[in-house]
């Protein structure tokens, strides 16, 4: 499958009584149906720092595909 579109899968929502954002869920959504998904479909690392997903809705089919950068653990 092809991924249509490359998102930040934390999309913050915005309260519409105070302007704030806040984060309900770290699943992606479905920009189609609104279904939530679990599991990506398939990973792979792009670089040394950074990975991709790809996610594929159960209920619609819609694809896309996120990119994540990993920081790295620092012990003091």
């Amino acid at each position: 499958m092809t991924a249509i579109a490359e998102l930040n899968s934390r999309l913050p929502l915005r309260a519409p009584e105070t302007g704030a954002t806040r984060q309900l869920s770290s699943h992606p959504v479905c920009k189609i149906c609104s279904d939530t998904m679990v599991a990506a479909e398939a990973s792979a690392f792009l670089t040394d720092d950074s990975v991709s997903y790809l996610w594929s809705c159960d209920s619609c089919g819609y694809g896309f595909v996120t990119t994540h950068t990993i920081k790295p653990l620092v012990c003091s």
